[in-house]
């Protein structure tokens, strides 16, 4: 085979022009060029000089070709998609408060249980969970806010909003 700087000077230009035909790209047309003469250089065994041309035209196109089936595997992640859920120790906090809820539920008195249920999962209003139980719609209003104490206090915290 003739000198690899001969070599390079009489088909770079070809070459790196096949390339930014194939990609589009001039950066990556060097890329593929560059790395098309590195494996004509670490090659095993001789090349003939008559196909030396069509063998670096082939290994310029399938080094496109690989890079593009890559490429098609790796798909950028869109910003509007970004996770914007909680992490994961507050998402083990959120369940062990709401384990906690639950539990609490079932210590609840049956009509305080209605009634929060209705006000705060239904969104009943305070007449019509009194007319439901036979209550007053302050005495509703009173079962309602006891319950909501106790389940913030089940789960540590305080109440900090007036029960409406």
């Amino acid at each position: 085979m003739h000198d690899f700087e001969v070599l390079y000077g009489r088909y770079a230009r070809s070459l790196y022009r096949f390339a930014v035909g194939l990609s589009g790209n001039p950066a990556e047309a060097e890329d593929l060029v560059a790395d098309a003469f590195v494996r004509l250089w670490a090659a095993p065994g001789q090349i003939r000089e008559a196909t030396v041309k069509a063998y670096l035209f082939t290994i310029v196109r399938n080094l496109f070709l690989t890079r593009r089936k890559r490429a098609a595997r790796h798909v950028p992640l869109d910003d509007q998609l970004a996770d914007t859920g909680r992490a994961p120790d507050d998402r083990a906090s959120a369940i062990r408060e709401l384990a906690a809820v639950r539990q609490q539920l079932t210590v609840l008195g049956e009509t305080d249980r209605t009634a929060l249920l209705m006000r705060t999962a239904e969104g009943r209003s305070y007449d019509e969970i009194a007319a439901a139980l036979g209550l007053s719609a302050g005495a509703v209003r009173v079962r309602v806010h006891r319950a909501r104490m106790q389940l913030a206090r089940a789960i540590g915290r305080t109440l900090e909003t007036p029960s409406s």
